[in-house]
């Protein structure tokens, strides 16, 4: 497959950079969207190329994911020569950023299970700092209903709201997945970054892109990114060829 032409050269520029950083979302860039969220995995040549390249020079990689770390661990199969960041940016391999509410977690959860009972296909997925509110197996009727339900509660709360793809995520810390990019970024003194993404709470990382920094939107929908593909094969392809560049 063919990726666009201003991103073919953008990634050729960046690979010639001192220290590069690239960081990456996980579900629906490195892995395909689907039904079950425990079914995901990164498509094969976008990990293969992903480990490559935290194998070169002067080359850090992270994965910056809303799953659990521990989750993302486990579906991404991840060597240790690849940082992994969960919870949007706030779970981090050393721990969390900051204390877990975990009585106001409690109570959230409460509530998000009683407006899923009854409704087929609403779920919900308790993380350690964090609770969310899945409708994507829903009926069109009881997943809007869910997400309005779900919304006043946590606007009651008082928990950071973030809205996905088919679900509501409800965090008692502060989550930015732009932050746990610039941790990285300062940590390796990095002279430039790329980071793919496809969801809302990857434009806080797009937001963080500066100077020849390459932030890549993957799918449709509004983005800060200057730069777009169509699906999670295209990453594929990207990564590989950010690979071929910066090995040459």
């Amino acid at each position: 497959m063919a990726l666009p032409a201003d991103l073919v050269r953008a990634l050729d520029a960046v690979a010639a950079t001192a220290r590069l950083l690239v960081a990456s979302d996980f579900d629906g860039t490195l892995a395909p969207l689907v039904d079950r969220p425990a079914d995901a995995r990164p498509l094969p040549q976008a990990a293969e190329a992903l480990i490559a390249i935290a194998d070169l020079p002067s080359t850090e990689v992270a994965l910056v994911s809303g799953r659990a770390l521990a989750v993302l661990r486990e579906y991404s199969g991840m060597p240790s020569s690849v940082h992994l960041v969960g919870s949007h940016g706030a779970e981090f391999e050393t721990g969390f950023a900051l204390e877990i509410d975990e009585t106001l977690l409690a109570t959230i959860t409460t509530e998000l299970d009683s407006i899923a009972a009854g409704r087929p296909g609403v779920t919900v997925e308790l993380k350690p700092a964090s609770v969310a509110l899945h409708v994507r197996n829903a009926s069109v009727a009881d997943g809007e209903a869910a997400l309005d339900a779900a919304r006043s509660v946590g606007e009651a709360s008082g928990a950071e709201i973030t809205a996905g793809k088919n679900v509501l995520e409800f965090a008692v810390i502060s989550t930015d997945k732009g932050e746990a990019v610039d941790v990285f970024r300062r940590r390796g003194d990095a002279t430039a970054a790329v980071f793919f993404g496809d969801d809302v709470t990857d434009e806080k990382a797009f937001r963080r892109m500066v100077g020849s920094d390459v932030g890549v939107k993957v799918g449709p929908g509004e983005t800060l990114a200057a730069y777009r593909v169509d699906s999670p094969e295209d990453v594929a392809e990207a990564l590989s060829h950010l690979l071929e560049r910066r090995r040459g």
